[in-house]
Protein backbone atom coordinates (compact mmCIF):
# COMPACT_ATOMS: atom_id res chain seq x y z
CA UNK A 1 0.00 0.00 0.00
CA UNK A 2 1.14 3.44 -1.09
CA UNK A 3 2.18 5.68 1.85
CA UNK A 4 0.17 8.21 1.08
CA UNK A 5 -2.63 5.34 2.13
CA UNK A 6 -1.06 4.50 5.54
CA UNK A 7 -2.65 6.28 8.44
CA UNK A 8 0.46 5.47 10.20
CA UNK A 9 2.57 8.01 8.32
CA UNK A 10 5.13 7.25 6.47
CA UNK A 11 7.55 4.56 6.89
CA UNK A 12 11.26 4.30 7.54
CA UNK A 13 12.55 1.38 5.87
CA UNK A 14 16.71 1.53 6.45
CA UNK A 15 18.52 3.74 9.18
CA UNK A 16 22.30 4.06 9.17
CA UNK A 17 24.53 5.70 12.40
CA UNK A 18 26.73 7.46 11.01
CA UNK A 19 28.37 8.47 14.50
CA UNK A 20 26.70 8.97 18.36
CA UNK A 21 25.43 12.19 17.27
CA UNK A 22 24.44 11.44 13.24
CA UNK A 23 22.24 9.52 11.69
CA UNK A 24 20.40 8.44 8.10
CA UNK A 25 16.61 7.37 7.65
CA UNK A 26 15.40 6.25 4.18
CA UNK A 27 11.59 7.18 4.35
CA UNK A 28 8.64 5.60 1.98
CA UNK A 29 7.22 8.02 -0.24
CA UNK A 30 6.66 7.33 -4.08
CA UNK A 31 5.45 10.57 -4.92
CA UNK A 32 7.89 12.81 -3.05
CA UNK A 33 10.94 10.88 -4.31
CA UNK A 34 9.48 11.03 -8.35
CA UNK A 35 8.95 15.11 -7.69
CA UNK A 36 12.03 15.60 -5.78
CA UNK A 37 14.77 17.68 -7.14
CA UNK A 38 18.71 18.81 -5.98
CA UNK A 39 18.14 21.34 -3.38
CA UNK A 40 14.99 20.87 -1.88
CA UNK A 41 14.19 19.95 1.47
CA UNK A 42 11.05 18.74 3.50
CA UNK A 43 9.60 19.81 6.25
CA UNK A 44 8.99 16.91 9.05
CA UNK A 45 6.82 15.65 12.34
CA UNK A 46 7.49 12.86 14.31
CA UNK A 47 4.23 12.61 15.77
CA UNK A 48 0.94 14.69 15.91
CA UNK A 49 1.90 17.46 18.43
CA UNK A 50 5.49 17.40 17.47
CA UNK A 51 7.47 20.71 15.97
CA UNK A 52 7.82 20.96 12.35
CA UNK A 53 11.91 20.98 11.44
CA UNK A 54 13.02 21.58 8.09
CA UNK A 55 15.41 18.76 6.47
CA UNK A 56 17.14 19.01 3.21
CA UNK A 57 16.92 15.86 0.58
CA UNK A 58 20.02 14.25 0.82
CA UNK A 59 19.12 11.54 -1.71
CA UNK A 60 16.16 10.31 -3.52
CA UNK A 61 14.96 6.63 -5.27
CA UNK A 62 12.60 6.95 -7.28
CA UNK A 63 12.92 3.27 -8.47
CA UNK A 64 11.93 2.70 -4.77
CA UNK A 65 10.06 5.19 -4.23
CA UNK A 66 12.08 6.48 -1.29
CA UNK A 67 13.98 9.67 -0.08
CA UNK A 68 16.88 9.64 2.52
CA UNK A 69 17.92 12.40 5.56
CA UNK A 70 20.61 12.78 7.40
CA UNK A 71 20.05 14.39 10.57
CA UNK A 72 22.14 15.59 13.49
CA UNK A 73 20.70 15.06 16.91
CA UNK A 74 21.59 18.56 17.82
CA UNK A 75 18.11 19.81 19.20
CA UNK A 76 14.74 18.00 21.30
CA UNK A 77 12.86 16.75 18.54
CA UNK A 78 16.21 15.52 16.49
CA UNK A 79 17.04 13.88 19.62
CA UNK A 80 13.66 12.15 20.07
CA UNK A 81 13.90 10.66 16.16
CA UNK A 82 17.09 9.53 17.00
CA UNK A 83 15.73 7.63 19.69
CA UNK A 84 12.51 6.56 18.42
CA UNK A 85 13.02 6.07 14.66
CA UNK A 86 13.68 2.34 13.71
CA UNK A 87 13.22 1.01 10.41
CA UNK A 88 9.28 -0.12 10.53
CA UNK A 89 8.07 2.86 12.36
CA UNK A 90 6.68 5.76 10.80
CA UNK A 91 6.91 9.50 10.29
CA UNK A 92 3.64 11.73 11.49
CA UNK A 93 3.93 14.04 8.82
CA UNK A 94 6.71 14.53 5.55
CA UNK A 95 5.30 17.45 3.93
CA UNK A 96 7.23 18.73 0.13
CA UNK A 97 9.25 18.59 -1.70
CA UNK A 98 9.96 22.91 -1.01
CA UNK A 99 12.07 25.16 -2.13
CA UNK A 100 13.24 26.53 -5.67
CA UNK A 101 15.21 23.57 -6.87
CA UNK A 102 19.27 23.89 -7.96
CA UNK A 103 19.44 25.22 -11.31
CA UNK A 104 21.70 23.14 -12.80
CA UNK A 105 22.92 22.97 -16.60
CA UNK A 106 24.96 24.49 -18.50
CA UNK A 107 27.28 24.74 -16.04
CA UNK A 108 31.42 23.57 -17.76
CA UNK A 109 33.12 23.01 -14.45
CA UNK A 110 31.46 22.67 -11.15
CA UNK A 111 33.17 21.98 -7.32
CA UNK A 112 30.55 21.02 -4.97
CA UNK A 113 31.33 21.94 -1.55
CA UNK A 114 29.86 20.09 1.55
CA UNK A 115 31.16 20.61 6.10
CA UNK A 116 29.86 18.47 8.13
CA UNK A 117 26.30 17.73 8.28
CA UNK A 118 26.23 19.71 4.53
CA UNK A 119 28.11 16.49 3.10
CA UNK A 120 24.72 14.69 2.67
CA UNK A 121 22.68 17.31 1.26
CA UNK A 122 25.31 18.46 -1.51
CA UNK A 123 25.82 15.29 -2.80
CA UNK A 124 22.61 15.27 -4.79
CA UNK A 125 23.88 18.78 -6.77
CA UNK A 126 27.20 17.08 -7.30
CA UNK A 127 25.44 13.58 -8.69
CA UNK A 128 22.55 16.37 -10.98
CA UNK A 129 25.61 18.59 -12.36
CA UNK A 130 27.38 15.28 -13.58
CA UNK A 131 24.33 13.91 -15.23
CA UNK A 132 23.70 17.13 -16.80
CA UNK A 133 27.49 17.48 -18.43
CA UNK A 134 29.61 19.17 -16.24
CA UNK A 135 32.88 18.16 -14.56
CA UNK A 136 32.04 18.01 -10.86
CA UNK A 137 35.13 18.29 -7.98
CA UNK A 138 33.25 17.44 -4.53
CA UNK A 139 35.43 18.56 -1.46
CA UNK A 140 34.22 17.27 1.71
CA UNK A 141 34.98 17.77 5.30
CA UNK A 142 34.75 16.30 8.53
CA UNK A 143 36.59 16.79 11.98
CA UNK A 144 38.07 12.92 11.73
CA UNK A 145 38.52 9.96 9.83
CA UNK A 146 35.78 8.30 12.20
CA UNK A 147 33.09 10.46 10.70
CA UNK A 148 33.73 10.19 7.16
CA UNK A 149 30.54 9.11 5.45
CA UNK A 150 29.39 8.58 1.90
CA UNK A 151 33.25 9.22 0.11
CA UNK A 152 32.26 6.03 -2.00
CA UNK A 153 28.93 7.60 -3.39
CA UNK A 154 30.59 10.86 -4.05
CA UNK A 155 33.53 9.10 -5.78
CA UNK A 156 31.03 7.24 -8.34
CA UNK A 157 29.28 10.22 -9.40
CA UNK A 158 32.30 13.18 -9.05
CA UNK A 159 35.20 13.22 -11.25
CA UNK A 160 37.51 14.35 -8.40
CA UNK A 161 36.90 13.85 -4.62
CA UNK A 162 39.14 16.05 -1.88
CA UNK A 163 38.56 14.91 1.52
CA UNK A 164 39.25 17.14 4.17
CA UNK A 165 39.80 16.49 7.78
CA UNK A 166 40.54 18.70 10.84
CA UNK A 167 43.48 16.45 12.30
CA UNK A 168 44.99 15.14 9.28
CA UNK A 169 43.78 11.56 9.80
CA UNK A 170 42.66 11.09 6.28
CA UNK A 171 43.07 13.53 3.31
CA UNK A 172 43.90 16.71 3.62
CA UNK A 173 44.70 18.52 6.87
CA UNK A 174 42.19 21.53 7.44
CA UNK A 175 38.76 22.74 6.46
CA UNK A 176 36.94 22.65 3.18
CA UNK A 177 37.81 26.18 2.17
CA UNK A 178 41.72 24.99 1.89
CA UNK A 179 40.04 22.08 -0.73
CA UNK A 180 38.22 24.28 -2.28
CA UNK A 181 41.52 26.66 -2.70
CA UNK A 182 43.45 23.62 -4.08
CA UNK A 183 40.44 22.74 -6.44
CA UNK A 184 40.52 26.22 -7.82
CA UNK A 185 44.29 26.04 -8.40
CA UNK A 186 43.94 23.05 -10.55
CA UNK A 187 41.48 23.66 -12.29
CA UNK A 188 41.37 28.00 -12.86
CA UNK A 189 38.27 27.32 -15.29
CA UNK A 190 35.65 26.81 -12.52
CA UNK A 191 32.33 28.49 -13.71
CA UNK A 192 30.46 27.47 -10.33
CA UNK A 193 31.02 26.45 -6.52
CA UNK A 194 28.20 25.23 -4.59
CA UNK A 195 28.93 25.19 -0.62
CA UNK A 196 26.56 23.57 1.78
CA UNK A 197 27.43 23.13 5.63
CA UNK A 198 27.45 25.80 9.05
CA UNK A 199 27.07 29.50 8.11
CA UNK A 200 30.65 30.20 8.97
CA UNK A 201 31.83 27.58 6.98
CA UNK A 202 29.49 28.65 3.58
CA UNK A 203 30.75 32.43 4.42
CA UNK A 204 34.20 31.40 4.06
CA UNK A 205 33.75 29.55 1.41
CA UNK A 206 32.43 32.92 -0.16
CA UNK A 207 35.57 34.98 0.89
CA UNK A 208 37.79 31.86 -0.64
CA UNK A 209 35.89 32.44 -4.18
CA UNK A 210 35.47 36.32 -4.15
CA UNK A 211 38.89 37.55 -5.44
CA UNK A 212 38.31 34.45 -8.30
CA UNK A 213 34.99 36.35 -9.31
CA UNK A 214 33.51 32.89 -9.00
CA UNK A 215 29.74 32.43 -9.01
CA UNK A 216 28.92 30.62 -5.90
CA UNK A 217 25.78 29.31 -4.08
CA UNK A 218 24.85 28.28 -0.91
CA UNK A 219 22.27 26.49 0.28
CA UNK A 220 20.48 28.27 3.52
CA UNK A 221 18.76 26.54 6.51
CA UNK A 222 17.86 29.37 8.70
CA UNK A 223 15.01 28.89 11.44
CA UNK A 224 11.60 28.02 9.55
CA UNK A 225 8.16 27.46 10.89
CA UNK A 226 5.63 26.48 8.07
CA UNK A 227 8.02 26.55 5.21
CA UNK A 228 5.45 27.79 2.63
CA UNK A 229 6.94 31.48 2.93
CA UNK A 230 3.23 32.68 5.58
CA UNK A 231 5.42 32.67 8.91
CA UNK A 232 8.17 35.40 7.93
CA UNK A 233 10.98 33.53 10.23
CA UNK A 234 13.15 31.88 8.05
CA UNK A 235 13.85 35.57 6.30
CA UNK A 236 17.51 36.20 5.41
CA UNK A 237 19.11 39.54 3.99
CA UNK A 238 20.24 39.44 0.21
CA UNK A 239 22.07 42.37 -1.00
CA UNK A 240 20.22 44.84 -0.13
CA UNK A 241 16.96 42.90 -0.33
CA UNK A 242 14.99 40.52 2.04
CA UNK A 243 14.32 36.86 1.23
CA UNK A 244 12.32 34.09 2.04
CA UNK A 245 14.86 30.90 2.31
CA UNK A 246 11.46 28.79 1.88
CA UNK A 247 10.08 29.80 -0.81
CA UNK A 248 12.56 32.02 -2.75
CA UNK A 249 15.62 29.84 -1.54
CA UNK A 250 16.83 27.63 -0.32
CA UNK A 251 19.58 28.25 -2.88
CA UNK A 252 21.10 32.04 -2.74
CA UNK A 253 24.39 33.74 -4.32
CA UNK A 254 26.80 33.75 -1.39
CA UNK A 255 28.41 36.89 -2.20
CA UNK A 256 25.37 38.88 -1.35
CA UNK A 257 24.32 36.66 1.81
CA UNK A 258 24.74 38.90 5.03
CA UNK A 259 25.86 35.61 6.74
CA UNK A 260 26.06 37.91 10.09
CA UNK A 261 22.67 38.68 10.49
CA UNK A 262 21.84 34.82 9.34
CA UNK A 263 24.12 33.35 12.42
CA UNK A 264 22.65 35.75 14.91
CA UNK A 265 18.88 35.03 13.40
CA UNK A 266 19.85 31.46 14.35
CA UNK A 267 20.96 31.65 18.00
CA UNK A 268 17.36 33.72 18.92
CA UNK A 269 15.84 30.74 20.37
CA UNK A 270 19.32 29.22 21.50
CA UNK A 271 18.07 28.93 25.14
CA UNK A 272 14.49 27.33 24.26
CA UNK A 273 15.78 24.73 22.28
CA UNK A 274 18.67 24.16 25.37
CA UNK A 275 15.65 23.87 28.05
CA UNK A 276 13.21 22.09 25.86
CA UNK A 277 16.42 19.37 25.37
CA UNK A 278 17.11 19.31 28.73
CA UNK A 279 13.70 18.34 30.19
CA UNK A 280 13.62 15.87 27.31
CA UNK A 281 16.66 14.08 28.35
CA UNK A 282 15.42 14.56 31.55
CA UNK A 283 12.07 13.07 31.20
CA UNK A 284 14.41 10.06 29.45
CA UNK A 285 16.81 9.18 32.37
CA UNK A 286 13.52 9.79 34.57
CA UNK A 287 12.18 6.68 32.48
CA UNK A 288 14.56 4.53 32.77
CA UNK A 289 15.21 4.68 36.45
CA UNK A 290 13.93 2.05 38.59
CA UNK A 291 10.87 3.20 40.94
CA UNK A 292 11.80 3.33 44.55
Amino acid sequence: MSSLLDSRGFEIVARQDFSDVTYLLEVRHPLMAKAARAGQFVIVMLDDHGERIPLTIADFDRERGTITLVIQAVGKTTREMQDVCRVGTFLHALAGPMGEPSHIGGQHRVVCVGGGLGVAPIFPQARAYKEAGAHVTAVVGFRTKDLVFWEDKFRACCDEVIVCTDDGSVGIKGNVTEGLRQAIAAHPDVDEVVAIGPPIMMKACAETTRPHKIKTVVSLNPIMVDGTGMCGGCRVKIGDGIKFACVDGPDFDAHQVDFDDLMVRLKRFAATEKAALAKYEESCRMGREPAA
